[in-house]
Order: C-alpha cells, then structure tokens, then sequence
C-alpha cells in the first residue's frame, strides 16, 4: 500500500508554508532521522494522502530534478517484500532495521528511484529517530 511520498527540499519553513498555504496541506507531525536529517509530514485534508519533507542540512546541495526522496510503502513482511522486489531488480540501499514500532528498509527500483518499505510491528524498544512535539 503506497502510504506516502517524500521529497527533498532546500528550505523546510519555504516549502511548509508552499504546501499549506498554496495548496492547502495540513502539517502534522516533525522529526529528525537517525542520519541527521528533517522530516515534516503535511496531509491533504480531502484525500489523506501524505506528503514528508525531508531537508539533509549537512548534505551537498542538489541539482533540479533530484527532489523526489523515496516513495513509502506499507507492507504486511518486509522480508518477503525485500525478497521478491531484489528479484525483480531492486537494490538494497540500507538494510532492514528497527524504528520504534517499525521494520525499515530502503530500496532502489530498477531505475534508481528510491523506495521505503515499513511493516508495523510492536516494540518496547526505543527509536532511533525521534518526533518531534
């Protein structure tokens, strides 16, 4: 299940203010990843479709054309998902690990687009990236 899309952005306040008041997105929740980077989720009120904003402070700048991230995808195994997609051509970018009460990993497809595959688990154990209130 395609859950959501995330694109890279030069300014987060910049790009936050686009979506919300240009297009009417609704932020929600923000974080920082375990790499160092931003994310903020914005949520369209009519469809639910999310869209994250990640910003990677400490990255080189891109060029135009490099701002889709990842797509994200709910799965119901990952390790089945991670499988059958290898076979199919995909490359494993960051291997499977554990995020609060999810299983990551990071593919690319056969063209190089990355994609993010999470299968919802239960933990006790902490996050390695946090939300931020």
């Amino acid at each position: 299940m395609l859950e959501y899309t995330g694109i890279r952005v030069r300014d987060l306040e910049r790009s936050r203010r686009f979506y919300t008041a240009g297009l009417g997105l609704v932020a929600g929740r923000t974080g920082r990843m375990a790499a160092g980077g931003v994310w903020l989720e914005l949520t369209d009120p009519q469809s639910r479709a999310v869209l994250e904003l990640n910003l990677y402070p400490d990255q080189p700048p891109y060029r135009e054309g490099d701002e889709l991230d990842h797509l994200g995808f709910l799965v119901p195994n990952l390790d089945e998902s991670v499988r059958t997609l290898t076979e199919l051509g995909a490359r494993v970018r960051i291997p499977a690990f554990r995020e609060g009460q999810h299983r990551l990993a990071f593919l690319s497809d056969p063209d190089g687009v990355w994609i993010e595959l999470s299968e919802q688990i239960s933990s006790d154990e902490p996050p390695t990236s946090q939300a931020v209130e």
